[in-house]
């Protein structure tokens, strides 16, 4: 399927700007009106995603298909992964979720595809497509903080489990994902029989997880098939979670980046675009804000970084330019950073809040450490064996990913000196990944102490 080329600026934007803006009304608990009669939904206008749901599921099981398939929107728009058919950096598109009273059908169109009548709007999500490439499960992980639920894609005509959906799975667990729908995709390339053998092994591989119970859905993403049984489960599976408006606004940032084209004259350039999710809070235009851990200095031959301190000049919600933003959804916020400073993702990972607010800057890490049995990942599954003296270690924190170097290996105190400092509170957890073979293969999680 060619992916339609795009221009940086229309690239970027869009990537960005799916969001979050709850406003008070927006607080309630929508999961009544997402019971599955669909007779009822929330009145207020619908122009913010609610819910952020990431798309998880090992190469090639159909992610970014089936993304496109919900929102119109191809996700690989990256150069290399044009080439490689693979999705590098998270991927984000909006999707609205359609209710046709008259033939109690769901769909993701304004209009109904049997009757061709007006559908109702029931709610707005937004997709993080996250890679499925062995290599490139950081960039999973740190998507894995910015969401709320996951659909973990499936292929019929494989063998279940493949190494990266043992891997995904165990890092939505790990993440403390607990909404999660099973989708078991291209059911048009398998035959009955296949199908039925396969749903087994999905049924067998999910017995030994706490997704047991899990819904498991056969679709065609590439065929439009079931599709509107995939939103039945995404609405009684996967809740709006109720956000603390009053807290400081947090927002974890997963992309930044300079959308001025090359050439452009001093006068008209615009300041850096940080895109990611609202944690809790409300940020508004003008608001001033500080960016943590921030930017790089020497002093006495020491790497320290520094806050940055910019203003908000601009909020995107789901491509369209709002006043104010809070939870739900992925977001983009323009500023009057110097593009330099943001282009290429160099701030990913970084937490945006009010200046005095934010989680204290760590250079170290001491961690109450849980590890798994095996390695998981790898074809043949190793044990895990615990950590070692001078390992190299890499750690996901809220959507930051950095490398730490074990200075204490023991269980309950494990300290590591980080490469590249994070943001964080005590209590929250950090997923732990060491390098097994030529790859980071995820290997536990740790509590910030």
């Amino acid at each position: 399927m060619a992916a339609k080329k795009k221009t940086v600026e229309k690239e970027n934007t869009a990537e960005v700007m799916n969001d979050k803006d709850h406003s008070k009304s927006n607080q309630k608990d929508h999961s009544k009106s997402h019971s599955k009669d669909h007779t009822k939904h929330s009145a207020r206008s619908i122009h913010q995603p609610e819910v952020n749901i990431a798309l998880v599921g090992h190469v090639d099981h159909g992610k970014t298909t089936l993304t496109e398939r919900l929102s119109g929107k191809w996700t690989d728009t990256h150069s290399e992964e044009l080439k490689r058919g693979i999705t590098i950096r998270l991927g984000y598109a909006d999707f609205t979720i359609y209710h046709c009273e008259k033939c109690n059908l769901l769909t993701t169109k304004e209009k109904c595809l049997k009757c061709n009548g007006v559908t109702t709007s029931l709610r707005k999500l937004s997709l993080v497509d996250a890679p499925g490439h062995e290599s490139l499960m950081a960039t999973m992980l740190s998507g894995a903080a910015i969401v709320d639920g996951a659909l973990l894609l499936v292929a019929a005509n494989e063998k279940c489990p493949q190494p990266q959906t043992k891997e995904h799975l165990m890092a939505l667990q790990i993440s403390g994902i607990k909404n999660v729908v099973i989708v078991q995709n291209k059911i048009d390339l398998a035959t009955e029989e296949e199908a039925l053998e396969n749903y087994q092994q999905i049924k067998e591989f999910l017995s030994k997880t706490e997704f047991k119970d899990a819904p498991i859905v056969p679709i065609s993403a590439r065929a439009n098939v079931n599709i509107d049984m995939l939103l039945e489960a995404i609405q009684e599976y996967i809740i709006t979670p109720v956000h603390d408006l009053e807290k400081d606004p947090l927002m974890l940032v997963a992309r930044s980046f300079d959308i001025n084209k090359p050439g452009v004259k001093p006068d008209k350039l615009v300041g850096g675009v940080l895109g990611g999710t609202v944690e809790h809070g409300i940020f508004k235009i003008g608001d001033e804000i500080e960016i943590v851990p921030g930017y790089m200095v020497e002093e006495k031959n020491k790497k320290i970084w520094k806050p940055l301190n910019t203003k908000i000049v601009q909020i995107f919600s789901g491509g369209k330019p709002v006043e104010e933003i809070g939870p739900g959804g992925s977001m983009a916020l323009s500023t009057l950073l110097d593009p330099s400073i943001v282009k290429s993702d160099s701030l990913t990972g970084s937490l945006v809040g009010k200046a005095g607010k934010l989680p204290p800057v760590h250079y170290q890490l001491t961690l109450d450490t849980h590890l798994l049995e095996r390695v998981v990942g790898s074809k043949e599954e190793t044990e895990v064996k615990p950590l070692a003296k001078a390992e190299v270690l890499m750690l996901n924190v809220n959507s930051a990913a950095t490398v730490g170097v074990v200075i204490d290996p023991s269980k309950k105190n494990t300290t590591c000196v980080l490469k590249k400092p994070v943001c964080a509170n005590i209590g929250d957890r950090i997923t732990i990944s060491r390098k097994v073979g030529d790859r980071f293969r995820l290997i536990g999680y740790g509590i910030l102490k």
